[in-house]
């Protein structure tokens, strides 16, 4: 089990010196807090318990699931040696105002963003937007083949002779195939328009359920292709295009939203001629 001061030290990698002592008002319950409830005071600088939670909410999900005695403790500890460490700064670098107005603007900016996806991702919008995708996606044919490869024609031609005086395909595979689906009897699976090289694809069209192809040349070398089955490919469900959906849906009213804002605002994004792209590296200029 974590104590709290180990806690505190594996999150800010500090240790408070031995005996330290912290204020608390034990006596506080759940019912009369509020997030500006006072839980410490370091140096006249007050410690809320709105900043604990949005500590916690921060914290990697490995923390997360300790124990809320211990995460109190814990993050109450590193708050107070946060503290302690700041009023010992003299001297406030310019990198953290700069740092400071970057966090409020994204923060701000996430609010916002929030907001955007409350109002545009809902059951209806997933519905209708599910639906448009799937009308506009083609019916196409899926193909469930079996193959042997061999290295020339003749061999090709050979083996579908075989066959069709009632070799056992599979078997047949096993024996001659050079390619990776000889072990399983040639069995290539399900598969759609586009997935197989085209001389390949062409073979199966027009083909029938047990049928055996003449010889079929690839790059890969000759084939005698088996059609074992076909289907028409279904359209994907609703619970398998939802993530992506939802993806789009925030994408689009986010922009949507921007371009609005965009309309209206006053935007300069003009940069002096002077200014090398590569000053970016220039980490120095936020000790000015």
């Amino acid at each position: 089990m974590y104590d709290s001061l180990k806690i505190a030290t594996l999150l800010t990698g500090l240790v408070l010196p031995a005996g330290m002592a912290l204020a608390q008002d034990q006596g506080t319950t759940s019912g009369d807090v509020a997030a500006d409830t006072v839980v410490a005071t370091v140096n006249g600088t007050e410690i809320t318990l709105g900043e604990m939670i949005i500590t916690r909410q921060q914290l990697p999900e490995q923390y997360q699931q300790l124990p809320n005695e211990t995460l109190f403790s814990g993050i109450l500890d590193q708050l107070v040696q946060q503290q302690l460490l700041a009023d010992a700064l003299e001297d406030t670098p310019a990198r953290i105002g700069i740092a400071l107005a970057n966090e409020e603007r994204a923060l701000r900016a996430g609010e916002v963003v929030q907001d955007i996806y409350a109002d545009a991702v809902t059951e209806e919008a997933i519905q209708a937007a599910y639906e448009a995708r799937v009308a506009d996606m083609d019916e196409s044919m899926e193909w469930n083949a079996s193959h042997i490869l061999v290295e020339t024609e003749d061999e090709a031609a050979e083996i579908k002779t075989l066959v069709e005086d009632g070799a056992d395909f599979a078997e047949t595979a096993q024996e001659r195939s050079t390619g990776p689906s000889g072990s399983s009897g040639g069995e290539l699976g399900w598969f759609g328009p586009g997935q197989m090289v085209a001389p390949f694809e062409e073979a199966l069209t027009g083909m029938e359920t047990g049928d055996v192809s003449d010889p079929v040349q690839t790059q890969f070398g000759w084939h005698i292709v088996k059609l074992n089955d076909t289907r028409m490919q279904e359209a994907p469900s609703l619970d398998e295009l939802r993530q992506e959906i939802v993806g789009q849906l925030q994408q689009e009213a986010v922009q949507a939203r921007l371009d609005e804002l965009s309309e209206t605002a006053q935007i300069d994004r003009s940069v002096p001629d002077q200014v090398d792209p590569s000053v970016l590296g220039n980490t120095g200029l936020l000790e000015d």
